[in-house]
Order: structure tokens, then sequence, then C-alpha cells
């Protein structure tokens, strides 16, 4: 999907009462362009921090700064005793934004909520294929064999039935991919013939409106003087552009950026010590990977992919690589969620039985293979060009020769999901605060040519994934998922190489910003000082 070059709208044409002039103007500094402003079409952070987490709402919403969910859309509901049937109440009064396009003639309904699902369950919807949507966290979810109907009750009241009982349903409702987008909105642009709009062009009833995106460059929101919970505390919301990590900590330094992201590890002690700047941190919900594709040769061999892993010195990448801003990584999930698994042993390096693996493999003399670069820097992985090097060099004492390769970060993506990886590295993090969160998505055979980009299929391991999901006993499900890292350790799809820790360096103007455990920034109840 393009995003449209859109000319910044002026304040004052969108908001009463709210200036170009205003006083609170917060700043934020980001690494690079969202992939897209359409939170159903992407599983990529920046792109939810510049849609989701500014512009919309959902029907449960997590609490600032936790992984608990609250009423936001929906007011309350109810929840069968087979736990198949919820009910949501929603809430009334609720305005969506304008813009030049669209002047809404009615409040958020249960309309709304219809399409929001619809244009993603329904193939036959007429958004279904605009913007040549995959809708990727919907699949990745299993939201297609979960949902049997969405149904509107009343205006304020919305049915939604479960093939079979899913624990985390509830929590799911609250991520991005399923925010709430406008239906009048839609039947405007499709009316029209504009409906991409509906996707670069964002309406939604969250606490900032979208004013304008200068490709490459910024994108520009307003505060929602009618939005639902309140006025936000800042007038004026700007993403600023800026690619290198350098140039952001400068602008930081000189008062140009309020927040800046992704900062450079090899930065964060002088950051500590630096009186212009409150460094917030805390351990993320992530994983920094090195992806197998399990259905190519070596690779389809469990044996090399053990001795790959033992061929890796994961203390000399933290060093490296993390600065003591990460911890090595033994399992997928990280030791902050609940359902981890401590007691396993994960890969040691250990170069001589990584070749004596590659001997029983039938590779005594090693192979020539390719590793994937991820173009970009993200929150899970500071550095991948430098990880990458530190495990080619690695694997080179071991026998096997790779070469570095990448892509722009779309296409690498694209081919990713094709199948056309051998080995890359990838990161992930988690949106929902659930187990299931990473090891379905990443790991279940229905994932492949989604989210799966080890394309690992296992029977035993999509067992106990879906019988977890059926469980509401929550020490129940840990145990499985414990059984689920064992045998992920031992079939070895993936290195994993270590859970970052999340940094939020600000300038001392900024107060009571709370930082995401999912390492999203949402800045609704941030204030800046006068």
């Amino acid at each position: 999907m393009k995003l449209a070059k859109l000319s910044v709208i002026s304040a004052t044409l969108l908001v009463a009462g709210v200036t170009q002039a205003a006083d609170k103007t917060f700043v934020n500094c980001i690494s690079r362009s969202p992939i897209g402003f359409s939170p159903a079409l992407v599983i990529e952070g920046i792109s939810y921090n510049a849609s989701s987490q500014q512009v919309y709402n959902r029907l449960v919403e997590f609490k600032r700064g936790s992984t608990e969910i609250e009423p936001a859309l929906a007011e309350s509901w109810e929840v069968s005793e087979d736990g198949l049937n919820y009910t949501f109440h929603l809430r009334k009064g609720v305005k969506f934004h304008s813009n030049k396009e669209f002047k809404p003639t009615r409040d958020f309904n249960a309309d709304d909520v219809i399409f929001s699902f619809h244009r993603q369950l329904d193939k036959n919807h007429p958004y279904h294929n605009v913007s040549k949507a995959t809708y990727p966290y919907f699949n990745a979810m299993k939201f297609p064999a979960l949902l049997k109907a969405v149904e509107k009750v009343d205006d304020y009241t919305v049915k939604i039935t479960l093939n079979k009982q899913d624990a985390t349903f509830l929590a799911s409702l609250g991520m991005d991919f399923i925010s709430i987008y406008s239906a009048e909105y839609a039947d405007t642009l499709l009316k029209a013939g504009k409906p991409e709009m509906l996707d670069t062009t964002p309406i939604g009833t969250g606490p900032f409106m979208f004013a304008g995106y200068q490709l490459d460059q910024r994108i520009r929101f307003l505060a929602n003087k009618d939005f639902w919970k309140g006025k936000a505390d800042i007038d004026r919301l700007i993403f600023d552009i800026v690619p290198d990590a350098t140039a952001r900590y400068a602008k930081l330094q000189a008062g140009a950026c309020d927040m800046i992201d992704l900062p450079n590890a090899a930065d964060l002690e002088k950051m500590k010590k630096d009186p212009k700047i409150q460094l917030l941190s805390q351990e993320g919900l992530n994983i920094a990977y090195i992806a197998f594709n399990t259905e190519k040769a070596p690779f389809d061999n469990v044996k090399v992919r053990q001795a790959l892993n033992y061929a890796v010195d994961k203390n000399a990448i933290i060093d490296a690589v993390y600065r003591g801003a990460g911890v090595a990584a033994k399992n997928p999930l990280p030791p902050t969620i609940w359902g981890y698994n401590n007691s396993i042993t994960g890969y040691e390096y250990n170069p001589e039985k990584a070749k004596a693996l590659l001997k029983e493999a039938g590779f005594e003399n090693g192979f020539n293979t390719k590793i994937w670069v991820q173009p970009v820097v993200r929150s899970s992985n500071p550095n991948p060009r430098r990880t990458a090097e530190l495990i080619q060099s690695d694997w080179e004492k071991v026998g096997v020769k790779a070469e570095l390769v990448s892509y722009e970060w779309g296409d690498y993506i694209k081919r990713t999901k094709a199948g056309e990886l051998t080995a890359g590295t990838y990161g992930w993090s988690g949106d929902n605060g659930d187990p299931d969160n990473f090891l379905s998505p990443l790991f279940g055979s229905s994932n492949i040519g989604n989210s799966n980009y080890a394309r690992f299929k296992n029977a035993e391991l999509d067992a106990l994934l879906a019988k977890a999901l059926g469980l509401s006993d929550k020490g129940e499900r840990a145990k499985l998922y414990e059984q689920a890292q064992v045998l992920l350790k031992e079939q070895a799809p993936w290195i994993n190489i270590a859970h970052s820790i999340n940094f939020a360096p600000m300038s001392k103007r900024v107060i009571d910003y709370k930082q995401s455990p999912f390492g999203y920034s949402y800045f609704y109840g941030t204030k800046l000082a006068n």
C-alpha cells in the first residue's frame, strides 16, 4: 500500500479553538516512515504508533502502561457460560473525526464495529480487497477460523459468536489490528471512487486526528477536542522522521524533539548523565531471532539447525550490539511473560559440538548459504547488520560460509512470506501480554506464508497451542506453553538471539509519559510543562 503524499491540513480547518500557534506541541522523532496508516493492513510497530495508537480506538483497550484490559468503545460486555458468545454494549456519544473529504453525520455505533470486523472476515465484503489488503494480524490470530458470527443486535449492542473457546479473545480485541473504522466514511469514499483513502487518510475516534503526511519527513496530528475521554493535554503532535540515531539524539539535546525512538546503544550511558534528558527504560515483551526456512535444505535438517545454534556466541552479540540493553534469549518467549519455561537450558556457545552435529547431518565440510539482514532498526534489535556480521563470523568458524543480503523493508517481508528466505534476522514484540501471541503467530502451521517466517510445521506443537487456547485455567495453560518451549528448543526453527530493553529518551518538559509494555508510543495522558 502506498502512503498518500498529503498536504498538511491546517489545524484551524480541523479543530476549532486549536490554532497553528498552539503552545503545547509534542515532537516525537522517529527512525523511519510507517509502512501504512491502516492498522488492519500491517504488523508493524511504527505504523501502529502513527495510526491505531493515536487515531483509533478498539472495543477494549489496554490500560496505559499495562497489559490489563479496560472498557473502551464497549462500555461493558457479557460472556456466555460456554465461552462462545460475547455481547458488547457500546459507548454512546462517541464522535468520529472529520477531514476535507468527510464530515460525519452520526456518532459511532454498531455499524462501525460490523464494518471493521466484516471487512477482514468476509471475502465478499466491498472493502475486503481494497488496498490489496491481506490482513496479516487478523489471520495470524486465526480470527477467520475463530469467528462464527459478528452481528448487530441494535445500534449499541454487538454479539460475537466464536466457533470454539479462546482464552485470549478479550485481550486480542485490545490489539491494534482490530481498531474500529467509520463505516460512514468508508461508504462516502466508496461512492466517490476513492476507497483506498480509508487506509491512507485515517478517520477514527481516538485522541488525535490525522492532519497530514509529508513523505519521509513528518506526520502531523491535532488533538481531538471531542474525544470521549476528554481532550488531550497536547494540542499538536508531530512525528518527525529522522533516520539517523545520532541526529535524533542531537535534536533531542537541542530541544527540537521531545522524545526519540531507538537510541544508539552506545549513547545510553551519556543519556543517563545528560541533564537535559530523562531516560525511561522497561524490559520489553520482545525477541530478536534468526529464522531458518525449515522447508529449504539444508535447514530442513534439525541437526543443521541445532548445530548453527551451538555455533553462535550470543554473549558476544549482547556485548557488541546491545551494550547491556538486552539479555541473551534461550526461549522465544521473553522472561517477563507468564508461561516462560526457565528450566530450559539454552544452546551454549560450543563450536566443537556444532561441527559434530554438522558432520552427523552430512556436512562435515560445511556449506554455503545466505543470511538475510533486515534493513531497519527495531526495538528488539538495535543493529541487525552487526548482529548478522557476528553470526556470519561464528558460522564461518564451523565451516558454514554465509553471504549477507538485504532488501527494502516492504520487499524483505514480502519475499519472506513468499518462502524465498534461507535464514535471516527478524524480531517480534508481543501485543496482548499472552504467550499465545508469540507462539501461535510465529510457529503455528496455519501462519506459514504469514507471520511464521520459519515456515515451521509441527502437529504436536499445533495441538499444544490449540489445547491451551481452549482452557480458562492460567496454570494449566502455562504448563502447555512450557511443553511447547521444550519442543521448540529441540526442533530449533530459530536461533533465539536476545530480549531487548526498551528505552524512551525524552526532554525534561515531558510529564507523565508511560511506556507501553508492548513497545508502542501512546501519547494521550502525557503532558508538557509550560
